[in-house]
């Protein structure tokens, strides 16, 4: 999710401002990702993100339409343009790993809250009782 974040906030403007009578690449779906930059945010070798992306995320959120065809998430080409990533799908896949993270975290922290509250409880009884 975070490389995913990185390469999301760091090129939407570039996706927005994709003009098709003066194009800066060569479709408005797939966008240039700065690998180096999101390394380098993220703190690790470039490598490492190129394989994320390629070999892990493609593969498991590329997938094939009816007619046969192949859409990818992140391909080393499109055009002349490199290591590019299908924006719509790359914002589609993040918005859902952001629901995930929700839908897990906020029961958690519910429960936490609820268990903090018992304890709380059960303290302020307990020395009330025994004052």
């Amino acid at each position: 999710m975070q490389i995913l974040r990185e390469v999301y906030n760091r090129h939407y403007s570039q996706f927005a401002a994709f003009a098709k009578d003066n194009p800066s690449r060569a479709t408005k779906i797939y966008v240039p990702v700065d690998i180096s930059a999101v390394a380098s945010k993220l703190g690790v070798d470039p490598d490492i993100v190129f394989g994320r992306l390629y070999y892990h995320l493609d593969k498991k959120h590329g997938y094939k339409q009816d007619d046969g065809s192949s859409v990818h998430l992140f391909t080393p080409r499109a055009g002349e343009d490199i290591h590019c990533v299908n924006f719509p799908l790359l914002a589609a896949v993040l918005a859902s790993l952001v629901q995930e993270d929700t839908r897990f975290w906020l029961p958690t922290v519910l429960a936490i809250t609820s268990l903090v509250v018992s304890i709380v409880s059960i303290v302020i009884a307990a020395y009330s009782k025994g004052g």
